[in-house]
């Protein structure tokens, strides 16, 4: 099953596509909520090239890596990657006056589909956030 989030972001694409793909920008916005943060980030944004982000609660309780392999990379376009035995695509589409972000990512089987859209939604929340303070 695939689930779809979208978000506009205020902002001209180059500056979008440069906050989503700089591990110095990910370690700021890539968290679904306060009491989570993002402690290492690595991108060798090409074709087979890999990601990972390490995601740990703050008061230490748990943690856990999101990585993958980067299957196509168009620069302020599109990103499609691989993660374990799921794929998820990412499109940059600009549109009044910013870029529509939306994210189709495979659904996992061991939370309900609502959570984790709302999860992915929360952190594309703060990414646009993020990327629309810094204007």
């Amino acid at each position: 099953m695939k689930i779809r989030i979208e978000r506009h972001v205020k902002a001209p694409v180059a500056a979008v596509w440069r906050a989503y793909t700089t591990p110095e920008d990910i370690l700021r916005w890539n968290a679904a909520s306060d009491d989570w943060h993002t402690t290492a980030s690595t991108v060798d944004l090409r074709e087979g090239g890999a990601f990972s982000s390490r995601m740990e609660a703050k008061d230490g309780s748990f943690g856990f890596d999101f990585a993958g392999t980067y299957t196509k990379v168009v620069p302020n376009e599109r990103l499609e990657f691989s993660f374990g035995d799921r794929t998820a695509e990412v499109e940059f589409v600009p549109a009044d006056g910013g870029v529509d972000v939306c994210v189709t990512f495979d659904a996992e089987t061991e939370n309900p589909v609502d959570m984790q859209r709302q999860g992915w939604q929360a952190i594309l929340d703060n990414f646009a956030r993020y990327v629309e303070a810094r204007r």
